[in-house]
């Protein structure tokens, strides 16, 4: 959340430029539209709707969520790099579009760095392998055995490159073969869990706390080095043996390049404003999502580091686009 070192330092910085406040205070003179990566009901869509919601009532203007889900993010990255810099237009999108896809693809018609200006982090979440609730495999290791004894004839899903190269890391650590599949979304893979077609599949915890909530599937661990509160039973990677098994996706907002830094500013200092919303903080709680906001300038930061860290997983694992 935001911490008084931040208030003050955008406080300061607000008082020098008074000529731009009277600008930003103008914010948003318009429809606002949130550009999401994915389709409708996916991790980042729904706390972009909590988000949305909120700001329309802050702004007194309609904030309206864009589903542009597909091509792994590029079609809704590219729109928003190209759209006017207005702050009328915002990305929230995750480590795909911004990490995953630069390792990827040799060529993307977007920078994840040059074309946007950062605006916040909205929170970060580790993944949780999951298989079938009435599956016999209840750890980690279990499961690790079952994959070992069938070398390549166990199949695993997922529907967003995050979760493929959190899938990877799990197969490179374990010592494991199985085969991927894709699917267009992340939720839509769960029934094939349920039915036999995969054996197992990763996903970011606010999708996995919703299957897991409706018993449709079981969860063996969490993809970090501490337990996680929405899912509190779960042991982590470390707890089921599996150390090297660490990673951490996210979601935030993002600008076009040129948005002036006022308006990047605003947005910033609003969306703070809702995330420390107690009501706010309830409905992220249920679905698994906890705030984690980064200033606009950290969180440039953290972008860059982060499309590093991906990369070289990504590169261990060998994960080409298909």
């Amino acid at each position: 959340m935001f911490g008084r070192r931040r208030f003050v330092r955008t406080a300061g910085v607000a008082m020098i430029a008074a000529p731009s406040i009277a600008r930003a205070q103008k914010f948003p003179s318009d429809r606002v539209t949130i550009v999401v990566p994915f389709p409708a009901g996916a991790a980042t869509d729904i706390s972009a709707r909590v988000y949305a919601e909120r700001l329309t009532a802050l702004w007194n203007q309609a904030v309206v969520v864009d589903n542009r889900g597909g091509g792994n993010g590029i079609p809704a990255a590219e729109s928003v790099a190209r759209a006017k810099p207005d702050g009328l237009t915002i990305f929230a999108t995750s480590a795909m579009t911004q990490a995953v896809n630069p390792a990827i693809y040799d060529k993307l018609p977007y920078d994840p760095i040059e074309s946007f200006a950062p605006i916040t982090r909205m929170g970060t979440s580790p993944f949780v392998l999951l298989v079938d609730r009435n599956s016999p495999i209840n750890t980690a290791a279990e499961l690790t055995a079952l994959l070992k004894s069938a070398p390549g004839k166990h199949n695993y899903g997922a529907g967003a490159l995050p979760a493929r190269v959190a899938s990877e890391l799990y197969k490179m650590a374990a010592g494991v073969d199985a085969v991927y599949v894709g699917y267009k979304s992340n939720p839509q893979a769960i029934p094939d869990v349920q039915n036999g077609l995969l054996t197992f599949m990763m996903i970011d915890t606010v999708n996995a706390k919703v299957a897991i909530d409706r018993g449709a599937l079981k969860g063996l661990f969490v993809t970090d080095s501490e337990r996680y509160a929405a899912v509190p039973d779960m042991p982590t990677a470390i707890e089921a043996g599996l150390p090297d098994v660490q990673l951490t996706t996210w979601t935030g907002f993002y600008a076009p390049k040129g948005t002036p830094d006022e308006i990047v500013q605003a947005i910033y200092r609003d969306i703070g404003k809702v995330a420390a919303m107690p009501e706010v903080l309830v409905r992220l709680a249920n679905i698994g999502g906890v705030p984690k906001l980064l200033a606009p300038d950290e969180f440039g930061a953290f972008t860059r580091s982060e499309k590093e860290r991906w990369g070289r997983i990504i590169q261990r694992a060998n994960i080409k686009v298909e």
